[in-house]
């Protein structure tokens, strides 16, 4: 549905939530840009064991990607999420000496992350609940119906599911993975990255496609 100023009016929550949804991922291109400095880092530590070189190297292409970004004018929030996580990661790395450690600061905000939404299941305040607020400029509206809740509360768990897989592979590594842990580490970094997240994705859209849950008003996004 169209509405004035070729702003996008729904009419129902998952026609909503898909909208957000969509907003929330940066694409292919963004999926690149958070690959490309954990490889870089992980290959050259394998390469040459230079815990300082693998960090200068990974910041660096983080950098470079931010500025193309800058200079065709192209949002950067992918980007500056990206060089956020692993200038956190340099900083533990670098403050041990130990290599794996860039990739304890991603374990444990994967963990604090499926905390926060299992608390918000069970408090029956779903995280993605607060995506139909930032639609309908109310953001605790949505709470009133008890079946947009439930809807809420469903696709909050296949997004917590991501993080959840992430810790119990990654924290036994990163515990008792000895010599292979900063390999093995960037591998499992990568491999349950983006592609967990799209198949997450997939899954809430699928659920979305299923139901016709209507919001009581029209309303176009912000």
């Amino acid at each position: 549905m169209s509405a004035e100023a070729g702003e996008v009016v729904h009419d129902t929550v998952e026609s909503a939530v898909r909208a957000q949804l969509a907003k929330a991922f940066g694409g292919f291109r963004g999926i690149v840009e958070a690959a490309v400095p954990t490889i870089a880092f992980t290959l050259t530590w394998i390469i040459t064991e230079e815990l300082r070189l693998s960090l200068i190297i990974s910041i660096a292409l983080a950098v470079v990607l931010l500025l193309l970004r800058i200079v065709q004018r192209s949002t950067p929030q992918f980007v500056i999420n990206a060089l956020i996580g692993i200038a956190i990661g340099a900083f533990f790395a670098s403050r041990t000496g130990d290599a794996k450690d860039y990739f304890l600061p991603g374990i444990l905000w994967n963990g604090a992350y499926a905390v926060a939404m299992l608390v918000s299941i069970v408090s029956r305040w779903p995280v993605v609940g607060f995506l139909i607020g930032s639609v309908t400029n109310d953001p605790v509206g949505w709470h009133k119906d008890p079946g947009v809740v439930r809807l809420c509360a469903k696709l909050t768990w296949l997004l917590m599911i991501p993080c959840v897989v992430r810790v119990a592979v990654q924290l036994p590594v990163y515990l008792y993975g000895g010599d292979q842990a900063v390999a093995a580490l960037g591998f499992a970094k990568i491999a349950m990255g983006w592609p967990l997240q799209v198949a997450a994705l997939a899954a809430m859209v699928w659920v979305l496609g299923k139901g016709r849950t209507p919001i009581n008003s029209p309303i176009a996004p912000a």
